[in-house]
């Protein structure tokens, strides 16, 4: 994957998520409840807390539980939730190593479509229907990976020229963009369920 994403906002933790397939998915999965960023910055602090260049799935799966949510709680912590998202890391890893020996772009890679590639996604812990549609279209939008139908697959998120999501950020111009979309849906979000009430 050679690309540059602007998902962290900072160019360790963006130049990490650019060339790891593994790096992409744990800031995937760490994106919720917390601003994008942190969440993206996450696979980056891990990795550094590690001592290595990159994360490592069967280094990740095998690692006592207690200990990984312990270096994850480290000040400043990699998210709002240190010890459960721990464990979702964990579990991500090791389905990972189960079911694709630890490679994590083995996910996409041969995926014959977008709606095998989204199954996949799916299957992924900590994955449910939004996220794997934000993430395939991620990796549509900004890592080239385009088997037949992949927009489809991605719903809304896969439209082009939408500032919906992750998948949709390139820089903090497209970021503001993003924001502003969140807000107002979560605006009308908020008048629909008034109006029921």
């Amino acid at each position: 994957m050679s690309v540059t994403v602007h998902l962290a906002q900072q160019p360790e933790a963006d130049e990490l998520l650019s060339r790891s397939p593994l790096a992409a998915l744990v800031g995937m999965l760490l994106d919720q409840q917390v601003p994008m960023e942190w969440a993206f910055t996450g696979p980056y602090t891990i990795s550094r807390r590690l001592d290595a260049d990159d994360l490592d799935a069967h280094r990740i799966a095998a690692a006592e539980p207690e200990a990984f949510a312990a270096m994850l709680s480290e000040k400043p912590a990699v998210h709002r939730y240190p010890g459960s998202m721990a464990k979702r890391i964990q579990q991500l890893c090791q389905y990972l190593v189960e079911h694709y020996d630890g490679d994590a772009e083995a996910v996409w890679r041969d995926a014959a479509d977008g709606r095998e590639l989204l199954a996949r996604l799916t299957d992924l812990p900590g994955f449910g229907k939004q996220k794997s549609q934000i993430f395939l279209a991620l990796l549509g939008k900004q890592f080239g990976v385009r088997p037949t139908g992949w927009r489809e697959a991605a719903g809304p998120y896969g439209e082009e020229g939408c500032f919906r999501s992750v998948a949709d950020i390139t820089g903090p111009e497209s970021l503001a963009q993003v924001r502003a979309y969140k807000q107002e849906a979560k605006r009308a979000a908020k008048e629909a369920k008034a109006a029921k009430d």
